[in-house]
């Protein structure tokens, strides 16, 4: 338990202030979207950080159980995805985010999903509601 809380005391503030930064500044996401797409090189370099901080969590923490902690583990593992995606389909990725850059809705519902994850993963990391 205690390698959970360690991760979720680290991911969950960031996914907290990054949902609240896709909530309450819209635009300037879109812009850093529209920015970041345009360049295959940056989504391939995103995608090796995002390879290895996947594989860093699913190394220590492969944890498949029916509770919060199961929340930490989803989430490597859809980094390493995230990130082998982005190293072999940049081209790809790009195309689809300048698709999704501006579509307001879908990145509100990003928005409060991150917002939502961070709460719990903060909360639990901290103790907080245990």
């Amino acid at each position: 338990m205690e390698t959970s809380a360690f991760i979720a005391r680290l991911i969950g503030p960031f996914l907290l202030v990054l949902g609240l930064a896709m909530l309450t500044r819209p635009r300037m996401i879109a812009s850093i979207i529209e920015q970041s797409v345009a360049s295959t090189a940056l989504i391939f370099l995103a995608g090796m950080l995002a390879l290895v901080a996947g594989l860093a969590i699913v190394n220590v923490h492969n944890v498949w159980t029916a509770d919060w902690r199961v929340i930490v583990t989803a989430l490597g593992w859809l980094s390493i995805v995230g990130g082998i995606a982005r190293m072999l389909a940049s081209d790809v990725l790009a195309r689809l985010g300048r698709r999704f850059a501006g579509l307001r809705l879908v990145n509100t519902i990003a928005g409060l999903l991150l917002l939502v994850l961070g709460v719990i993963l903060a909360g639990k990391g901290y103790g907080l509601g245990a």
